[in-house]
């Protein structure tokens, strides 16, 4: 508990001095795809936020980020320490066996040295596969901060009629969740068609 509170307060202090340089990121992304020239460079999106939007623009986004960062951290955490504890340890543990053939050396040098290294692997391994859930479990606080990022910027891909536009991340999370969409982008092989969309092909 102490540790993942300490790594909480660092995560989220990394995140809040870095979401600037995200949103930036993500703009000059939708820029590209839009073909337009309205950020020219890092300063130049810096001093064209500000002027526009105030220092707000540089944190849009930025709540459902942080929640997201959070309790991705809390479920990774919780997830791995409950495997580790209680069905690696406590199903897999065994006493070390010494080999009576090594005695006379003097050495003590348990038989079962490479069945620790495979526990130590897998409690390795408990860690990034409860990292991967806990991200799609929290994906749909990405996919908000992203979407809000972007809002309403002046760029094409924020704006009507290729996005819409929304007065909080509370309004992107509730439109979303109506229109099924929680889990957009989420896939890197599938892909959902949006509710109340349709694509013809020529």
């Amino acid at each position: 508990l102490p540790q993942t509170s300490r790594e909480m307060v660092a995560r989220s202090a990394a995140t809040l001095i870095t979401h600037p340089f995200h949103v930036i990121t993500l703009r000059c992304m939708v820029q590209f795809i839009g073909r337009e020239t309205k950020y020219s460079g890092t300063l130049s999106a810096f001093a064209t936020i500000y002027r526009e939007e105030g220092v707000l623009g540089f944190f849009a986004g930025l709540i459902p980020r942080l929640l997201g960062d959070i309790l991705s951290l809390w479920l990774c955490n919780m997830l791995a320490y409950l495997i580790n504890t209680y069905a690696l340890e406590n199903g897999g543990g065994r006493t070390p066996l010494w080999g009576d053939s090594m005695a006379p050396l003097g050495l003590k040098v348990p038989f079962l040295l490479p069945q620790v290294s495979t526990m130590a692997e897998m409690k390795s391994y408990s860690q990034a596969v409860t990292g991967f859930f806990a991200s799609m479990l929290t994906y749909p606080f990405v996919l908000v901060s992203n979407l809000m990022a972007v809002n309403n910027c002046g760029l094409a891909g924020g704006l009507l009629p290729y996005a819409p536009t929304y007065s909080s991340w509370l309004d992107c999370w509730s439109q979303l969740h109506r229109e099924g969409n929680m889990s957009r982008g989420n896939s890197l092989f599938f892909r959902k068609v949006p509710a109340g969309k349709r694509y013809v092909w020529e």
